[in-house]
């Protein structure tokens, strides 16, 4: 899956489980252990990933299934946020659906 996938038409397959993940901050070690690890606690399944250093800063752009996820959208965002307090970065956690919205032309 790519970015231009998550702009997808209606024959393609339905974003009903997916969210989209950024996390962006001060690179510094394990920041996507942290990250990976928290969905992986939380049975969400990684379908996309990019990261890229930009100076000393680090970003990710990340699609997930939540369909396995035990806790509900807003729990499993909370959760991620403080791990990426942790490690000093900011997480943002969308569904899909809206992110797709929100980026139309």
């Amino acid at each position: 899956m790519t970015e231009v996938d998550l702009w997808a038409s209606e024959n393609e397959p339905s974003t009903e489980h997916r969210v989209v993940i950024t996390v962006v901050g001060k690179d510094r070690i394990g920041i996507i252990a942290a990250i990976t690890s928290c969905l992986a606690e939380h049975s969400v399944n990684i379908e996309d990933i990019t990261q890229k250093i930009l100076g000393e800063y680090f970003t990710m752009i990340l699609v997930g299934d939540i369909s396995r996820c035990p806790v509900s959208l807003s729990e499993l965002r909370e959760r991620l946020i403080r791990r990426g307090e942790e490690v000093g970065v900011k997480v943002y956690l969308q569904h899909a659906s809206i992110f797709r919205a929100m980026h139309r032309i």
